[in-house]
């Protein structure tokens, strides 16, 4: 049997994602970002070329590593203004039926007890197609923002993000019954309270007396996304994650952090299949060939090679602006993405340069995009993924929305043709779809919270 591909459109709620400059593109309509009816439509689109979801990527703070201040953000619209990904989720699930939302939650600023309120309610409010990417943050203007004079270590981030996941998994699984609701007109009795629970965390980082505030949603805990490839990040992703995104480089440095990942997550006693993995894409698609580079072409002309080292620079914690086109950049420690600088590492050497990097970044960010026709991208994404493991990609857009037009118009026949892509929906939660089942399993670590009568 092939491996099913899926289909994420990963996106932000702002007018500059990933492919920076884009937006000045006179077709483009990331600018209605603002409008509750632009992320209605778009919804209704992702649905109809039966997309399991869309992926947010969401940030708590401005890049300004660049030059020393956000000034070059604020120009290009890099990530800013960012409105918040959850409150156009609603919206979205209200006019479709099956569509997935993914949506990345900084765990390091909020309350988990707050926290844990706010996925429940969507996991309601969306009839179970609620997901959670789970992030630390990297910008030192976030954590300046709420009080704190810079970020943690990167690993110690993760010690935090430990913690944290006891604390939500505690609330999600172990709080309430299943049959604590009884909703009993004739006795004035709505929740049993024999079957509703105060939970007990007094750790390093947390103390939480409480009981969960909502009932239980249709998933509990919603599905759990993380996108770390560090060291220290596969282990998060071993114990925690269900579906893991990584960014594209070559495929055997793909394959090995699937494989790793897995592996990982087999000798904590999950199985392999309970981790999907999805790589980050950019795709330009055409009928033809010529077509398709036609389109590529006419894009490179509105990128925005500034806002593109604004973006590389927060995330690789790097100040560009220091160095001259052809002088060697020193790396050095970063508290940023650490993956990200090991990744620059791998692909310009030790001794790379902003010109360098510049020629990296042909389309306004450093994931090369793929182009060509529909069928030659059907062969690149069907290669991929029987050579890497990876099970789908997170379609980055670039000119909304005939980006994701085009893959619903021209791509996703082709893949249906070669009995790679789905022809329709399957029914039940988002994890339904994904896995098969609507709760986590027994295997995995949070299941070691539920309350056992």
């Amino acid at each position: 049997m092939p491996r099913e591909i899926r289909f994420n459109a990963f996106d932000m709620n702002c007018v500059g994602h990933i492919q920076q400059g884009l937006w000045t593109h006179p077709r483009d309509q990331s600018t209605r970002f603002g409008e509750l009816q632009y992320w209605t439509e778009y919804a209704r689109k992702l649905e109809a070329g039966l997309f399991d979801g869309v992926f947010f990527a969401d940030v708590l703070g401005v890049y300004d590593v660049f030059g020393g201040n956000a000034d070059a953000a604020l120009r290009g619209g890099v990530q800013v203004p960012v409105n918040d990904p959850t409150l156009v989720i609603p919206a979205m699930a209200a006019v479709t039926r099956h569509l997935g939302f993914g949506v990345t939650c900084n765990l390091t600023y909020e309350q988990p007890f707050l926290f844990a309120r706010r996925m429940s309610t969507l996991d309601h409010l969306t009839g179970g197609r609620i997901g959670w990417n789970i992030v630390t943050g990297y910008l030192d203007s976030a954590a300046r923002a709420i009080g704190i004079d810079g970020q943690m270590a990167h690993d110690d981030r993760y010690d935090l993000a430990d913690e944290y996941m006891e604390v939500v998994y505690k609330l999600w699984e172990g709080s309430w019954d299943d049959g604590a609701v009884l909703a009993d007109r004739t006795r004035g009795v709505y929740a049993d309270p024999d079957k509703v629970r105060v939970i007990h965390h007094h750790g390093k980082q947390y103390k939480v007396d409480a009981m969960h505030l909502c009932a239980p949603s249709p998933q509990r805990t919603p599905v759990l996304y993380q996108a770390g490839s560090s060291t220290r990040g596969r282990e998060f992703a071993a114990t925690h994650a269900e579906c893991v995104f990584v960014n594209g480089q070559k495929k055997e440095g793909v394959k090995e952090i699937v494989d790793d990942i897995r592996a990982r997550a087999v000798k904590l006693g999950r199985d392999a299949d309970d981790v999907k993995v999805f790589m980050g894409a950019t795709l330009i698609v055409g009928r033809t060939d010529d077509e398709a580079h036609e389109k590529f072409e006419a894009y490179r002309r509105h990128v925005s090679d500034e806002a593109a080292l604004v973006h590389a620079a927060a995330s690789l914690g790097i100040d560009f602006s220091k160095y001259d086109l052809d002088e060697p950049i020193q790396t050095g420690k970063s508290q940023a993405i650490v993956s990200n600088v090991e990744a620059m590492n791998r692909s310009a050497g030790p001794q790379w340069t902003r010109r360098k990097l510049l020629e990296q970044m042909v389309l306004g960010s450093r994931q090369a995009p793929w182009v060509g026709s529909a069928d030659r991208l059907a062969d690149m994404l069907v290669g991929w993924s029987e050579e890497t493991g990876v099970d789908g990609f997170n379609l980055s857009r670039t000119v909304v929305p005939e980006c994701f037009d085009e893959v619903v118009e021209l791509l996703v026949p082709r893949l249906q043709d070669r009995g790679v892509y789905k022809t329709a929906y399957r029914d039940g939660t988002y994890r339904d779809k994904l896995f098969g089942h609507a709760r986590l399993p027994a295997t995995h670590t949070a299941a070691q919270h539920r309350h056992v009568r």
